[in-house]
């Protein structure tokens, strides 16, 4: 039991105390509350599976809630990609709900804290009560409106609400405590005014509450247990609070706030404005690009909802900020991807070889199964021709003894083939190989179960067949930023780190069993990495998107 209790996460810890205190646990109730102002990244991913994961954890509800309270910046459009993002993953919510469900009860409670003289309405700029803030260490100054008569505080609010009143020229404020050491209980704005249209309220309308008086009374109305949030909301706990204990009914549950770190990742940006300036400038095609760290774009590049899962659970979570290894999570998929991909032949970059006394106009159909190494995957037959295609960097005239591919005089085995031997080879005016002449052993056949088939050689290569080969468009990704830490430069801009070669797409050719491959079916191309079928796909083009290679080619750059 004591060995349990530790491999608990310090949320979990919280929620167990609170159990073993009393609380039922059929009061249990978590909620996933984004903003629809942009699609999800990898440091929601992690909150989505905390959340989610908690509820599966305790057979508890989960509300999936949308932050709807700014219109200027939401978009239906938002709303549906994050619902899909979230079942991709892999999980059910309970309820879908809307903070602006909420509207009316937020406005009527709003009057019913001006009546008790716990708001007011400030008609001052936002430079004066920035002024009077004060800071940390000193205290804010009251405001000149802050003993408004409650009738008139009454009669202003009702006007900001008919639309009476310009944008910008009057707040509804809490009435707290301008020394309060938390800056923000330093009677903070709860409503601003706000003439645009809303996704699903239309122009019924025109004030709208911030982000904490919303959030913590949604909590409250919809009973959630424990409400967690990222790091940067622990200094808004007071308020949270103060604005529940406002309506507090004590034959209700309150709701707790509590905090954890934010994901952050290496080589990469996690600002949903600046992700926004990458797809507004046009530097990505969009936010499912696959260098982006939303979901949508993990998705398009490959990843599984299996692997963003194991990530989420492997980096944990942690109550100080940190920044996790981009490593990590391309570990994670390669983990997936070697457990459930197919393994096929492609070539990228190719030279075409040509088996000199193998017979002209043949062809065979070799049995290759999708994985050597695990039962179920089943196999295809893969035609052998006279001419096929190698990679250029498997191919030298003289190497040194560490150089186990062709070379001028040696041998090699051709994955699921024979073996050939490199006699010779043409150039082109530059120099460059051109085409390789080779001969084979005929008797060498992968499992023909001969004992030229048991022969070993040091070298295998990948290969394709010319006149069976398909051509296809493979888009190589690499790391969209060269910097580890591109937004963490206050004398530079993050898009100085942009990687110049982070997109290569290159003509390649592949095995004809690629020819019926669907929209996000994944793959091993051997020896060169994991490639996903791209949205682009048509009938006529096939393209794959480099999810990752197999080998990590930073960790050289970086040393």
């Amino acid at each position: 039991m004591n060995e349990e209790k530790k491999s608990l996460n310090f949320l979990e810890q919280i929620i167990e105390e609170d159990l073993t205190n009393g609380l039922p646990k059929e009061k249990l109730r978590f909620r996933f509350p984004p903003e629809p102002n942009g699609y999800l990244h990898i440091g929601h991913a992690a909150s989505i599976c905390l959340n989610f994961g908690l509820g599966l954890k305790y057979n508890a509800p989960v509300n999936l809630r949308f932050d709807d309270t700014n219109p200027a910046k939401e978009e239906q459009e938002y709303v549906d990609a994050i619902k899909h993002d979230i079942s991709w993953l892999g999980f059910k919510w309970d309820k879908e709900l809307y903070s602006s469900n909420y509207f009316q009860q937020l406005y009527d409670w709003a009057v019913e804290l001006i009546k008790e003289g716990k708001a007011y309405v400030d008609n001052q700029t936002s430079e004066e009560m920035a002024i009077q803030k004060g800071t940390p260490t000193e205290a804010g100054t009251n405001s000149p409106n802050r003993n408004r008569p409650i009738e008139e505080n009454l009669d202003l609010f009702l006007q900001m609400k008919n639309g009476e009143l310009a944008e910008g020229s009057h707040v509804l404020r809490a009435k707290i405590d301008m020394g309060h050491v938390n800056m923000h209980m330093r009677d903070p704005i709860m409503y601003r005014i706000l003439k645009k249209y809303h996704h699903r309220t239309g122009n019924d309308w025109c004030i709208y509450p911030m982000y904490d008086w919303t959030h913590g009374e949604s909590d409250y109305i919809e009973q959630i247990s424990h409400s967690i949030c990222t790091l940067e909301f622990k200094s808004h706990r007071d308020l949270y609070d103060w604005y529940i204990e406002q309506v507090y009914d004590p034959t209700k549950l309150k709701p707790k706030q509590r905090e954890f770190a934010r994901r952050n990742l290496s080589y990469t940006v996690m600002s949903k404005r600046k992700l926004l300036q990458l797809v507004e400038e046009g530097i990505v095609t969009g936010w499912d690009d696959p260098r982006m760290p939303t979901i949508s774009g993990l998705r398009r590049r490959g990843y599984t909802p299996a692997s963003i899962r194991n990530f989420s659970d492997t980096a944990g979570i942690s109550k100080r900020d940190n920044v996790t290894d981009v490593a990590l999570l391309e570990f994670c998929i390669k983990d997936d991807l070697n457990k459930t991909a197919p393994r096929v032949m492609a070539v990228l970059n190719p030279v075409k070889v040509v088996i000199t006394n193998y017979p002209e106009g043949k062809e065979e159909f070799l049995e290759a199964s999708y994985n050597d190494y695990e039962e179920g995957f089943g196999s295809r037959a893969v035609p052998f021709s006279r001419e096929i295609y190698i990679e250029k960097e498997d191919f030298r005239e003289e190497a040194n003894k560490k150089f186990f591919r062709l070379k001028l005089g040696k041998e090699v085995r051709l994955k699921n083939a024979y073996i050939i031997k490199a006699e010779s080879c043409l150039k082109d005016e530059n120099g460059e190989v051109t085409e390789i002449h080779c001969t084979y052993d005929e008797d060498s056949r992968s499992g023909s179960g001969s004992e030229a088939s048991k022969r070993k050689v040091k070298g295998t290569l990948h290969w394709v067949s010319i006149k069976h080969a398909i051509k296809a468009e493979v888009r190589v990704y690499d790391r969209l930023f060269t910097d580890e830490a591109p937004d963490g430069h206050k004398d530079k801009d993050f898009k100085e780190f942009i990687n110049p070669n982070s997109l290569q797409v290159i003509d390649a050719f592949v095995e004809p069993s690629l020819q019926n491959a669907n929209i996000l079916d994944r793959f091993q191309f051997q020896r060169l990495g994991y490639f996903c079928v791209d949205k682009d796909t048509s009938k006529n083009k096939l393209i794959f998107n480099r999810t990752v290679p197999l080998r990590d080619s930073w960790t050289k750059k970086e040393k």
